[in-house]
């Protein structure tokens, strides 16, 4: 396993236990989360961060800030993130108790997410800023070639845009069903626009808004 995942990121470690412990999730260590990737995800988040941001500068040299935010905002976002690491086999790799393998912790988007920048932080860790960039120009370069053209827009944001060109009657978003234990939520979210409504789940609200938005979205515009 740990061989396969160093081929995965293109880093052979110095430390194999950041390389599991990135890769173990906190169903798998018991009560309180200590040995879990919890910690690697906080700086594997700050890291993505600036070198994502750092990429977009030296991508879009003539961009502003205004148009270099939502690029990165939408790059290092939790459906980006699970999108990337579900597409290069993450899932597979993660350490995760049997009851909660049975439930399909591995495929949720929070759990990818949070993996993948796990990943990021242990790269980081062991070999600093070098390592976490190839990786992250590797597993990210189609998702930033799509982005070529213009900055993305996130679902809510596109949606009330479209609502608001249209009429001036704002989206409203309500909350159907909260599931789940408390470490692991799913939200099932309405939103509506006049008499149209579209329904989003997910792992957290946030996510959950955006899905309704999107399928909303793809509705109106067809």
């Amino acid at each position: 396993m740990t061989t396969k995942a160093e081929a995965l990121l293109g880093h052979e470690f110095t430390r194999k236990d950041l390389l599991a412990e990135a890769l173990t999730h906190r169903s798998a260590v018991g009560q309180g989360g200590a040995g879990s990737n919890e910690r690697l995800e906080f700086i594997g988040d700050r890291v993505l961060g600036l070198l994502v941001a750092e990429w977009l500068i030296e991508r879009f040299p003539r961009e502003r800030e205004g148009a270099l935010g939502p690029r990165l905002a939408y790059l290092v976002s939790r459906p980006s993130l699970a999108g990337i690491a579900e597409h290069i086999g993450i899932a597979d790799l993660l350490d995760v108790s049997p009851g909660e393998s049975r439930r399909g912790v591995r495929n949720r988007s929070t759990v990818l997410a949070d993996a993948l920048e796990a990943l990021i932080g242990a790269l980081y860790t062991d070999g600093g800023l070098t390592p976490a960039r190839n990786f992250i120009r590797h597993a990210f370069a189609t998702v930033i070639d799509a982005q070529d053209s213009a900055p993305p827009k996130d679902p809510k944001t596109a949606l009330q845009e479209y609502a608001l060109a249209r009429s001036p009657i704002l989206p409203a978003y309500e909350i159907l069903a909260r599931t789940g234990p408390s470490h692991a939520p799913k939200f099932h979210i309405q939103v509506t626009v006049g008499t149209e409504t579209a329904e989003g789940q997910a792992g957290t609200r946030r996510e959950a808004e955006q899905n309704a938005a999107r399928n909303l979205l793809d509705r109106l515009k067809s």
